[in-house]
């Protein structure tokens, strides 16, 4: 079949003229890089790892991997809509994290460890809400507002506790936490049921064609019928709650919390985001696609910790990931004619 046939019938929206064809191979290839280089890469980390070690596809190791991953992919979630929105990244994280820890352990003996973690992810939500207000409404740089918000945050956090380390006193709810549930721990089946939630938000709600467009083009978003402060701010919104059931369960977890306990979540995050192929520049992304980067970091951090690199060397490979990412990001943008 020769190269003009072969363009013609790739084309969806080919207008009949030969010649016409708007979509080459090149640039179908570059649109199809993205999909299914991640599924290759954790394929060849698997062998990779499967080589190195023996205890690496032990299913103890792999269930391993997933419960420390579960709490960070619940943040993951909520820094996905962030990116699709183009609003950069949440980096209040670390103060929504420990204001949900803090609060679900020190409100704990007066109203019970449920009602204290809902209060506690209702606290971060409305820094969430702060957050979504500044930048969406008032247009203020995401960066620097997610900073200020999260000083402030942590702030609050670290006074109301006076500086020191929160202890938790329910050992009941650390057990059911910690449990499984059919041999599947409770924690991933919390991470599974939050990421579900979030693909189909994104995927099958107005909502979700609303975060697509705030991404794409947020000129002709706002010339439009869409509310693209309203979409932007709902992002932040839904990172803050995220990030809080995130600190509520990691408190649960470990029943003791202190104001610094967040830190090293959103950078983390990001970097799962980042290197599952979200743009920066928003408009584009899934969730599957956030959590394959998610799991792609963490099978390599597992293989770097069974081989016993120091955790030093471990951070430069997060950091050249991210490098690495966003760079093949702009080279796939450029080279399938999108700015």
């Amino acid at each position: 079949m020769s190269d003009a046939k072969l363009d013609t019938r790739l084309d969806t929206t080919a207008t009949g003229v030969p010649g016409t064809s708007r979509v080459t191979r090149a640039k179908l290839g570059a649109r199809l890089g993205p999909l299914i280089g991640m599924p290759v890469g954790i394929v060849l980390l698997l062998v990779i790892g499967a080589l190195l070690s023996d205890r690496f596809l032990s299913i103890g190791n792999l269930v391993n991997v997933l419960i420390n991953i579960s709490i960070l992919g619940v943040i993951v979630v909520g820094m996905t809509f962030v990116f699709i929105t183009r609003g950069l990244a949440d980096l209040s994280v670390p103060a929504t994290v420990a204001v949900g820890a803090i609060l679900t352990l020190g409100l704990q003996p007066a109203i019970g460890t449920f009602p204290a973690a809902l209060v506690g992810i209702l606290a971060a939500c409305a820094a969430g809400a702060v957050n979504g207000l500044l930048i969406g409404y008032a247009r203020i740089n995401p960066v620097i507002t997610t900073l200020g918000v999260s000083t402030i945050v942590l702030g609050i956090a670290q006074w109301s506790v006076g500086g020191v380390i929160v202890y938790g006193s329910d050992p009941a709810a650390q057990a059911f936490i910690n449990g499984r549930v059919l041999g599947i721990p409770v924690i991933v089946i919390i991470f599974l049921v939050v990421a579900l939630l979030g693909h189909l938000v994104l995927s099958r709600t107005v909502l979700g064609r609303w975060v697509y467009a705030a991404g794409s083009n947020p000129d002709a978003t706002r010339a439009s019928a869409v509310p693209l402060a309203r979409t932007r701010a709902t992002a932040f919104v839904m990172t803050g709650a995220l990030s809080g059931l995130a600190g509520a369960l990691l408190g649960i977890t470990l029943q003791t919390a202190r104001p610094a306990i967040g830190v090293g979540y959103e950078f983390d995050a990001i970097t799962a985001v980042v290197v599952g192929g979200i743009s920066l520049l928003g408009g584009s992304g899934s969730i599957p696609r956030a959590l394959g980067g998610l799991l792609f970091v963490a099978l390599l951090n597992n293989i770097l910790v069974l081989q016993g690199v120091p955790t030093a060397v471990q951070g430069i490979a997060k950091g050249l990931l991210i490098v690495g990412a966003v760079s093949l990001d702009i080279y796939l943008r450029r080279k399938g004619g999108r700015s």
